[in-house]
């Protein structure tokens, strides 16, 4: 049985392309998959119109969405609000929940609130955040597979200048040992695919998406993945394809990357 999961991720409504909502609706839309996940940074300041923005977009996907807050959905420009009320707009707008959880064919969707107004560009995974993930994911039937999605990577590439997120090398090693397998995460705007370089890693493949609307690039196209799980937990296959904006605006498939997953964990075919 397959499974598919669209992964999007800084959409940044307010600093967006208005010609690519329409092509990424539409594409995201005919690939039919069972769940999509957005991983944060919705907006660009938080602003109450950027989310209805956003709640707009949403709302012409026809897939059940399951979204994260990222650091831009916290009104930084605003430090009364940011440290008092700092989920307001997005729990009017988008979701009352800041981690949703969810069941889709063969995969257990958890997700994860990485923000914190203390901590608004860095992250944080709270300890109670990451243990209930965890609870989740163990409780979960072992031919599922377990899909989180957090709005900060748990591992930073190794020519990033940023900060690692609070509590990343502990969430992450507590994840994997509840049995999670796949993170979803977005914030570098840049696409990379993780898998475990050795048997010393943890044992879990990371999907990095880049921005799938804003004019914030970094030097790359807008993407979103698609995901695609045939099988069950214990022997599958799971493919990871990313989908790239052209110079006619317009979605399609450009990598494709295949693992195998089975007792030891993840493998190249």
């Amino acid at each position: 049985m397959r499974t598919r999961l669209v992964h999007l991720s800084d959409l940044h409504f307010g600093r967006d392309r208005p010609e690519l909502m329409r092509p990424l609706i539409g594409a995201v839309n005919e690939l039919n998959a069972d769940i999509v996940a957005i991983s944060g940074d919705l907006t660009q300041r938080a602003r109450a119109s950027q989310f209805r923005a956003a709640r707009a977009f949403i709302d012409h996907l026809t897939a059940p969405v399951l979204c994260v807050p990222g650091n831009h959905d916290l009104p930084v420009h605003r430090p009364f609000r940011r440290f008092f009320t700092p989920f307001s707009n997005y729990r009017k707008h988008i979701a009352t929940d800041l981690a949703p959880s969810r069941q889709a064919g063969e995969m257990a969707v958890i997700g994860i609130n990485t923000m914190s107004p203390w901590r608004w560009q860095t992250g944080w995974a709270s300890r109670r955040g990451i243990r209930r993930a965890a609870r989740l994911c163990a409780a979960s039937p072992p031919d599922r597979l377990n899909v989180i999605v957090a709005h900060h990577p748990f591992e930073l590439p190794s020519d990033s200048t940023k900060s690692p997120m609070i509590n990343a090398e502990w969430g992450l090693r507590t994840l994997v040992e509840a049995g999670a397998d796949v993170v979803l995460s977005g914030h570098l705007h840049r696409w990379n695919v993780v898998s475990p370089p050795d048997p010393e890693a943890p044992a879990i493949l990371q999907v990095h998406c880049g921005t799938g609307l804003s004019t914030r690039q970094r030097g790359e196209p807008n993407d979103f993945a698609v995901i695609d799980f045939d099988g069950a937990a214990e022997q599958g296959e799971l493919t990871v394809t990313r989908w790239i904006a052209d110079e006619n605006d317009s979605f399609g498939p450009m990598d494709i990357t295949r693992f195998c997953h089975g007792p030891d964990g993840w493998r190249l075919p």
